[in-house]
């Protein structure tokens, strides 16, 4: 296979294995679902070492799928040394976590969830390395946080995961929106969305007026997602997700995606005095409190995770340096904390799982009972460290002899050493007591857990195996990591890596004896805290107030309830009439201001005559838009079959225009609409006309200022609509699809091939939106409660069901059939018919007029007609309706044909026709539209169904209601009969 291809498969596989897995139906399976994710992950990993060769090489991988190319939208993937070290690093970490996962979830959890959360976690982060648009980058990124938000919410029984979760959310996801405009303005900048092309311009952009907003929106984005100060405080409260996901989130995924970022955009967004100030301040300030705070945690998880701060902050200090050897020892330091930092969360997890607790205070002596697992702890700890011969070391030496060097714009070069080397103090002091108080002292006797053990070995392995990392890293630098970490560093530096020594002894020097300062210091700090930090509470003596979790809940706090509330006692109001007032006043700014901006202009009127049928038909339509208007707040139902007639009006007007397919869809969607509001329309309060009699001076007032509105609304549409066929259109454009729909698109019918195949973007677009609406209408059908006057049966229908003793037993469907008898038997006669008729719209849409949409409304007639027939039991008996599916497949369909062309290299949604060749009948022309047309249709089906049935099962409710009411009433009489 083409190396490029695997680029595809490494981005799919992650996600193709999440939906396997959501699909077993055992919930508490526990193999298959790990085999498939190791599989998945093993599978992608091996395909990714394929391709080392030809990264080590100087080539970079690149596949692309045209989307949008004429606005440089493209679905582009592109691997270079620096993504492929990321992605080895992802996958095999995440392969070691769905291991290690096998044995650390309990047997009550829904396992295949968790397992398709993580993958499809994977995936995402996967496409954040691999994208080669930053666009589509900025997509991913968003779907890790969605995703980070399932994996630790995964125990939603808990108020503290839900509150993590909600938080990572939240702070992520703005911080998402924000690296978003920051990569609009980039684009803007460079003129292209192509990652080659910004890497590329980096003089452009740093010589840009936009640079600095366009800096501090991308670096919101990084900083929020790597938990950098201020925006720490996110990171420690998702520590109630599982441990399996905390040691992907905190080693090789999420938090790593900031620093990722940041080295990724390096050469072009470095080397100014803004980016010095911004990274550097909040690395130097991140560094320092992360690793202060996580010495007064309680918790083995927090304080790992404060750990994770700080050394994310180290990272982002490295890279605000400016400094091509800072870079380098940035890279470094990302793949060494991986191992470590993975290695000693599965540890804790072990700890946990054998004892459980994670609270240091309860923990004490586990040496004793856990040797094997103590030993493994001890060694990673001693790598976050900085301990010689471990691979934290190297990584954090190379930081402290970046700290002492002299760099351009640096104004913190004479307090960078101290703090370095005072945060170094720190890591050794936590990565101590992280030692002492679990593994060593008295054998603890308070444990929840009484005779811990230690765990399986395949639930060890994975810590075994990335402690031999750490140690061969080590040992062998120039050896195990030197060709690797060279390949990543000159795809990020290019001309600019610098030489730069991977050797364990580099003689007596300021880093090491920096390096030797903070062991003993940090040794020293321990020892004079171990009395105190035994027995404080969470939290450091000094700075116990300074909480981010409680700011962030005072902002929450201040915008939902005080300024939500404000706006919503200005702005809001539960009455659908101030709310429609306000959409379509809206409308009419949207509508006329961009024409008012650009200085358009109307051509002159010119009256060239008007046929008097016509003219006749036109003034017959406004009055019955009128008489709409007037009778809507007297009389309903003639206002909606006034309106229906106005909607003929409309289709009688295509037809005098030549446009027979606008008017079969007006026909249609007249009778849908029609019989979908009279069927809500019975569920209404009834109108009281001594109300409307003696109205106040106010309500009139209001009708007066809704109707001018209207007026307004109506003449502007048609300002607009006036100005837009007044324009000076080429002729070319009609021309083009006239010469082009046969030739191009495989159809003679010119609209419909507008439709699925030159804008079938517009169109799976609004079929999707039909959708939402489908799914908005039956969420609040679900929630709508008629009123109490409308509950009871229609007049005509309490005559017909005055001889019938089990009217309570039945909905009102059974009453209608009853009542139309004879109506409702050719109704259902009728049900084969209109199914033949919407199959026959359906084929021929693409050379007559018919097609998908008008053919999914011809279906939906008949769905309505056996409702109004037999009623909603009656119907529901003998028609297994199945919208959701309906409207799914439609969409999913119409999707799948459109990135069924990326497989021939064409972009998105590019049709294909031929002609075949069919027994006994000869050739049948076949275009890829007519799949496209096919899911327009299912969903349409799906989404007038979906309203139906909700519409429906109000008369059951009702009877629920009413039966519920007569068994009290019946109650009621019983009581008191025995009471008497």
């Amino acid at each position: 296979m083409d190396q490029n291809v695997w680029l595809v498969v490494l981005l799919l596989l992650p996600f193709l294995g999440s939906f396997a897995a959501a699909f077993i139906l055992n919930t508490t399976s526990r193999n298959l679902p790990v085999v498939i994710s190791a599989a998945v992950a093993a599978v992608a990993l091996g395909a990714s070492i394929s391709c080392y060769p030809a990264i080590a090489g100087g080539e970079i991988l690149r596949y692309q799928f045209a989307w949008l190319p004429q606005f440089g939208l493209n679905f582009s993937l592109r691997m270079d040394g620096f993504a492929w070290i990321f992605t080895v690093l992802i996958l095999s970490i995440g392969l070691l976590v769905i291991l290690y996962a096998r044995y650390y979830m309990s047997d009550e959890d829904p396992i295949p969830r968790f397992f398709s959360f993580l993958l499809a976690f994977m995936g995402a982060m996967l496409g954040i390395v691999l994208s080669g648009n930053i666009i589509l980058l900025s997509v991913f990124w968003e779907l890790t946080s969605i995703f980070s938000f399932l994996l630790i919410s995964y125990w939603h029984g808990n108020a503290n995961a839900r509150d993590g979760a909600r938080m990572a959310l939240t702070i992520t996801g703005i911080g998402g929106f924000c690296l978003l405009i920051g990569f609009l303005l980039l684009g803007n900048i460079v003129g292209s969305y192509d990652l080659d092309k910004v890497l590329a311009s980096g003089d452009m952009i740093r010589a840009h007026p936009l640079y600095l907003p366009m800096l501090v929106f991308i670096l919101l984005g990084a900083l929020t997602k790597s938990a950098q100060f201020p925006f720490h405080f996110w990171l420690p409260n998702a520590m109630a997700a599982p441990t399996p996901v905390s040691a992907f989130l905190h080693s090789a995924t999420m938090v790593k995606a900031g620093v990722f970022l940041l080295a990724r955009f390096w050469p072009a967004l470095s080397g100014t005095y803004e980016w010095f100030l911004l990274v550097g301040l909040a690395g130097m300030l991140t560094l320092l409190l992360g690793a202060y705070f996580a010495m007064f945690q309680q918790d083995l998880k927090g304080l790992l995770a404060y750990s994770t701060i700080s050394h994310l902050g180290l990272i982002t200090t490295l890279l605000s340096l400016g400094s091509p050897l800072a870079t380098v020892a940035a890279i470094f330091h990302m793949l060494n904390h991986a191992t470590f930092k993975a290695s000693l969360f599965m540890a804790a997890g072990i700890i946990d799982h054998e004892t459980g607790t994670r609270d240091m205070r309860k923990l004490s002596g586990l040496i004793r009972c856990l040797p094997i697992t103590g030993t493994l702890a001890m060694v990673a700890s001693a790598s976050m460290a900085g301990v010689p011969l471990l691979n934290g070391f190297l990584s954090k030496e190379m930081f402290f002899a970046e700290a002492v060097e002299t760099h351009e714009n640096s104004i913190f070069d004479t307090m960078l050493p101290y703090v370095a080397t005072l945060a170094g103090a720190f890591s050794v002091a936590y990565s101590i007591r992280f030692i002492h108080a679990v593994f060593f002292g008295p054998k603890a006797t308070q444990l929840p857990k009484k005779e811990p053990h230690e765990p399986p070995h395949w639930m060890r392995f994975p810590i075994e195996f990335l402690v031999l990392v750490c140690l061969v890293v080590g040992i062998f630098p120039a050896y195990s990591i030197g060709p690797f970490l060279q390949t990543a560093v000159t795809s990020v530096l290019d001309k600019q890596t610098p030489d730069y020594s991977l050797a364990i002894w580099h003689g007596v020097n300021t880093p090491l004896i920096m390096s030797l300062i903070a062991l003993v210091g940090g040794a020293t700090i321990y020892a004079l805290l171990k009395g105190y930090l035994a027995s404080c509470d969470d939290g450091p003596p000094i700075l116990r107030g300074l909480k981010g979790q409680r700011v962030f809940e005072r902002v929450l706090v201040t915008v939902s309830w005080r300024w939500a509330r404000f706006a919503e006692q200005r702005l809001g109001t539960r009455n659908l009439q101030p709310q429609l007032r306000w959409v379509v006043f809206t409308g009419l700014i949207a509508g006329l201001l961009p024409l008012y901006l650009s200085g358009f202009e109307v051509r002159p009127f010119v009256w060239k005559g008007a046929d008097p049928a016509f003219a006749a038909l036109w003034v017959i339509g406004i009055g019955l838009a009128l008489g709409t208007a007037y009778l809507a707040k007297y009389h309903r139902l003639a206002a909606l079959v006034m309106l229906g007639g106005v909607g003929l009006i409309v289709c009688t007007t295509f037809v005098w225009l030549s446009a027979p397919d606008l008017a079969v869809t007006q026909l249609l969607v007249e009778i849908v609409t029609t019989v979908l509001i009279l069927l809500g329309l019975r569920w209404l309060p009834k109108r009281n006309p001594e109300i409307e009699e003696h109205l106040s001076l106010r309500a009139r007032a209001r009708r007066l200022r809704d109707l001018l509105l209207a007026i307004t609304c109506g003449v502007g549409m048609s300002f607009v609509a006036f100005a837009v066929m007044t324009m000076p259109v080429p002729d070319a454009i009609a021309n083009y699809f006239l010469d082009n729909a046969y030739s191009m698109g495989g159809g003679r019918n010119v609209v419909n091939v507008i439709l699925v195949d030159f804008r079938g973007f517009d169109t799976l677009g609004e079929i999707a939106v039909l959708g939402v609406v489908a799914l908005t209408v039956y969420a609040l059908l679900r929630r709508f409660r008629p009123a109490a006057d409308s509950m009871d049966l229609p007049e005509q229908q309490q005559i017909q069901n005055r001889f019938d003793a089990e009217r309570s037993d039945r909905d009102l469907g059974d009453t209608v059939r009853e009542y139309l008898l004879v109506p409702s038997v050719i109704m259902q006669w009728m049900f084969p018919f209109i199914i033949t008729l919407a199959v026959y719209i359906f084929m021929r849409g693409h050379d007559l007029p018919g097609g998908g949409f008008s053919a999914g409304l011809t279906l939906s007639i008949a769905f309505l007609l056996q409702y109004l027939a037999g009623g909603t039991r009656w119907a529901e008996d003998r028609i297994r309706i199945q919208p959701l599916r309906w409207m799914g497949g439609g969409l999913l369909i119409a999707s799948a044909t459109g990135m069924g062309a990326w497989a021939f290299g064409y972009p998105f949604l590019t049709s294909h026709f031929q002609y075949l060749e069919v027994p006994f009948i000869g050739k049948v022309p076949a275009a890829s539209a007519l799949l496209f047309d096919l899911g327009v249709f299912l969903l349409v089906v799906g989404s007038t169904a979906l309203i139906l049935v909700a519409l429906a099962h109000q008369s059951i409710r009702i009877n629920r209601l009413r039966a519920i009411e007569l068994s009290k009433s019946e109650a009621a009489q019983e009581e008191a009969t025995a009471w008497k």
